[in-house]
């Protein structure tokens, strides 16, 4: 009886796109719970509203940290099926030491550590329970879409960072030497002038440090044109890494339908795996329907 359950509720938390009936309904509640969290974490840190619902926000945690206890359980069991070349000892533990159970158990760990230590600080305990929102990466692949499309083009990206730590120590020192006999407070040293640097390279200026000699004015005008450029480059990086990214999906899952249609038909089986890719890599039905009918008039 315990191999058949533990299929289902594989099935149910690790198979959305094709799985159990039930494996959207518990996604949507399980992300519904997370956002749900975080509103109430939010709501809790204002002091009058947690002194007038501290009872009710009270259960509602534990109604929600008791829910995802028993998630991250359930998927510490079925941890083998995901792995199934692992043993399954190492298969667990490969879940529990992985990015995402480490997320599921800070999740967790901090309403479990106020309840056992009742004199916890809970300003850092509300702070740990922020975290929850890395989960909804369970049912988004936003997180790994970015790693994957900045690890792509890593070379480029290192590069870009390279040149805005040239431009921060530079920037810095620069300023420093000339506006630190005048604003002794403002820039007493190079770490301090970074702040300067940082808020001015990133366009952010928040306007409580400038610097006030013309030629520490010249320098300010030359960090905000830096500023500007690295940061454009930068994020011209992520997005071309993104473009690349998309372009690649694309060219895997019009293979895939070629694959499918070399026989001429698409069984039901090839429709299956064909919609797990394409929920996969977040291609739309329109899109979809358009690859097929294109390349089934090709084909």
């Amino acid at each position: 009886m315990a191999e058949p359950l533990k299929n289902k509720i594989f099935q149910i938390l690790e198979v959305q796109d094709d799985g159990h009936p039930l494996s959207k309904p518990v996604e949507y509640l399980l992300a519904g719970l997370i956002l749900l969290s975080l509103v109430l974490v939010s709501l809790e840190s204002v002091q009058s509203l947690n002194a007038k619902y501290d009872r009710g926000f009270m259960w509602a945690e534990l109604v929600i940290m008791a829910i995802f206890s028993v998630e991250y359980v359930l998927r510490i069991w079925i941890a083998p099926l995901a792995q199934p070349a692992l043993s399954p000892f190492r298969a667990r533990l490969r879940y529990v030491l992985s990015f995402q159970g480490l997320i599921d158990l800070v999740a967790i760990a901090p309403t479990w550590v106020a309840l056992f230590w009742g004199g916890t600080d809970l300003t850092w305990i509300r702070a740990l329970r922020l975290l929850r929102i890395l989960k909804l990466n369970h049912y988004s692949n936003a997180i790994d879409d970015l790693v994957a499309a900045i690890r792509s083009e890593s070379s480029a990206f290192i590069a870009a960072l390279y040149l805005l730590a040239i431009c921060l120590f530079l920037s810095s020192t620069l300023i420093y030497l000339t506006e630190s006999e005048a604003q002794q407070d403002a820039f007493a040293s190079i770490p301090d002038a970074m702040w300067w640097s940082i808020i001015t390279l990133t366009t952010v200026g928040y306007g409580d440090v400038s610097p006030i000699t013309p030629i520490g004015k010249l320098l300010g005008a030359l960090t905000a044109i830096m500023g500007v450029c690295t940061v454009a480059l930068l994020t011209g990086i992520v997005a071309n890494a993104f473009a690349k990214q998309v372009d690649r999906r694309k060219a895997i899952f019009e293979a895939e339908i070629k694959e499918a249609l070399s026989d001429g038909i698409i069984s039901q089986e090839e429709q299956r795996d064909l919609e797990s890719l394409q929920s996969r890599y977040n291609i739309s039905d329109d899109e979809f329907r358009a690859m097929v009918e294109l390349l089934r008039q090709k084909h």
